[in-house]
C-alpha cells in the first residue's frame, strides 16, 4: 500500500500553521518540526530541512522568500537533499509536510512524488500584510505584492490539478467543519470536536473593511473565494 504523503499550500500568515498542526492531531506524522515561535506561540509546523531546502533553491534562482523568483531550477544537489529528506520519512504510512514557499518549488516536489496529495489555504490580503507589517516591518503596499505572487502560484496550481482550499477568515466552527470533511475524504477520521490545534488568538491581525486593496489583489481574493471548499451545514 503506498503511503499517504501531504503537502499543504498556501502564503505566510494564511492558516498554514493551524492547518497542518491539525493534521498532525489527525494522525499525519511531520517529523521534528518546529513546535514553538517567537510570532507563532504553537510553533509553523515546519521542517527546518525543508525550509533550508527551499531557502537555497529561491536564493540560487536569485530570490529569497520575500523576493520569490518566478521559477527555480532544481540541481543535483537539491534533489540530493530532498532524497535525504524523503528518506527520513520512508517508514512512515501517512506524513506531510508545510513551508509557504513550496508553492514556488512545488514542480520538484510532484516530479519526485507524483501522488502528492494537496490541501490550499488562503486568508484575506489586508490581514496578511498586516501580519507582515507587525512582524517583518514590511509596508502594507509590499505586503499585498507578496500575497498576490503567492496566491497567483496558488490558484494556477489548483487549476492545473484541483485540490481543497480553506478559507482562513472562516469562523472556527466552519473552518473546522471543513477540515474534517476534507480529512474524511482522506480516510483520516476526526470530527470538529477532536480537533483542538485552532485557537482564535492565533489571528493576530484582522482585515480592515475599509483597506482600498489594490484591483488585481482584490481580483485574485474573489477567485480564490469562489473556488474555495465548502462546508456542508452537518456537523
Amino acid at each position: 500500500m503506498k503511503p499517504l504523503i501531504i503537502c499543504v499550500l498556501g502564503m505566510h500568515r494564511s492558516g498554514t500553521s493551524c492547518l497542518t498542526g491539525t493534521l498532525e492531531e489527525a494522525g499525519v506524522y511531520l517529523g521534528d518540526v518546529v513546535r514553538q515561535a517567537r510570532y507563532n506561540a504553537k510553533g509553523n509546523r515546519e521542517n527546518p530541512r525543508i525550509m533550508a531546502l527551499h531557502d537555497d533553491l529561491l536564493a540560487a534562482s536569485g530570490g529569497s522568500w520575500d523576493a520569490p523568483p518566478e521559477s527555480v531550477q532544481w540541481t543535483a544537489r537539491h534533489r540530493a537533499a530532498q532524497s535525504a529528506i524523503l528518506d527520513s520519512y520512508a517508514t512512515k504510512p501517512v506524513w506531510g509536510f508545510k513551508d509557504p514557499r513550496t508553492l514556488f518549488t512545488l514542480d520538484g516536489w510532484l516530479d519526485a512524488i507524483p501522488r502528492l496529495t494537496l490541501i490550499g489555504t488562503f486568508r484575506h490580503p489586508d490581514a496578511v500584510a498586516r501580519s507582515l507589517q507587525h512582524r517583518n516591518q514590511f509596508d502594507l503596499a509590499k505586503g499585498y505584492d507578496l500575497w498576490a505572487k503567492y496566491n497567483r502560484k496558488l490558484l494556477q496550481y489548483h487549476a492545473r490539478r484541483p485540490f481543497p482550499l480553506l478559507s482562513f477568515d472562516q469562523p472556527q466552527a466552519v473552518w473546522g467543519r471543513q477540515v474534517s470533511q476534507v480529512l474524511g475524504k482522506l480516510g483520516l477520521e476526526a470530527s470538529a470536536s477532536q480537533l483542538r490545534f485552532f485557537d482564535p488568538a492565533l489571528r493576530h491581525q484582522q482585515a480592515s473593511t475599509e483597506a482600498s486593496l489594490p484591483s488585481e489583489v482584490r481580483s485574485l481574493y474573489w477567485a480564490l473565494c469562489d473556488v474555495a471548499t465548502v462546508a456542508s451545514s452537518a456537523a
